[in-house]
């Protein structure tokens, strides 16, 4: 099972039992063969490739995740169930497929931030996220965010107030993580559709603040 980090910013706990997903490694390296094969003999303009893996990437999933917070954000019965449940909460949304089968729902405070990664490959929940950014499965990120997250979110444009605690959450091929970032001030007379353009793919990573 994944486990939240111990500790405000080098708690992650190492040795514990992080499964990697036999099948996002399958369908990662059949998408490469089969990108480099399509490129190779010119029936794909790698920038079209590029284009669309793009839209997936920033537009399709997640605005399902930035419709997930904004309700949350609007509901506190559904916020509660979110926190409690994130799978079946998220899933009577209309929001499930494959990796998306056990999501937890982490809610960030103004006493705590939490941050998502994947230590060992790339699990990620793609009905509320969806493709992967690049970053993400780096190995820079993947080493780096555990042991000096507010370096690492720096980096990223988004500097914590010194106070705050930072927490590592681990995701595996069991349990992967949503962050519900803290709602942005004035935002009162909001409707939940505006309030879900507020919301970012990387506010929902952790590595922003929205």
């Amino acid at each position: 099972m994944s486990k939240q980090s111990k500790g405000s910013d080098k708690g992650h706990t190492d040795g514990h039992g992080h499964e990697h997903d036999p099948l996002e490694e399958g369908a990662a390296l059949r998408v490469r063969a089969l990108e480099e094969i399509v490129v190779a003999k010119g029936l794909v303009d790698p920038e079209a490739l590029d284009s669309i893996v793009e839209y997936y990437e920033r537009e399709t999933g997640p605005r399902n995740g930035a419709a997930v917070v904004a309700r949350a954000w609007s509901d506190p019965e559904f916020k509660n169930w979110l926190l409690q449940d994130g799978t079946a909460a998220i899933n009577s949304m209309g929001f499930r497929g494959v990796q998306g089968e056990h999501i937890r729902v982490i809610e960030n405070t103004d006493e705590t931030h939490n941050v998502v990664v994947c230590t060992l490959c790339s699990c990620y929940p793609w009905p509320v996220l969806g493709l992967a950014p690049a970053w993400y499965k780096s190995p820079a990120y993947r080493s780096r965010v555990v042991r000096e997250p507010r370096v690492v979110l720096e980096e990223f444009g988004f500097e914590l107030p010194r106070g705050t605690q930072v927490r590592v959450w681990d995701s595996t091929a069991e349990v992967r993580y949503l962050i519900l970032p803290v709602r942005p001030a004035n935002t009162g007379d909001l409707s939940v559709e505006e309030l879900a353009q507020l919301v970012t793919r990387n506010g929902m990573i952790g590595t922003a603040a929205v």
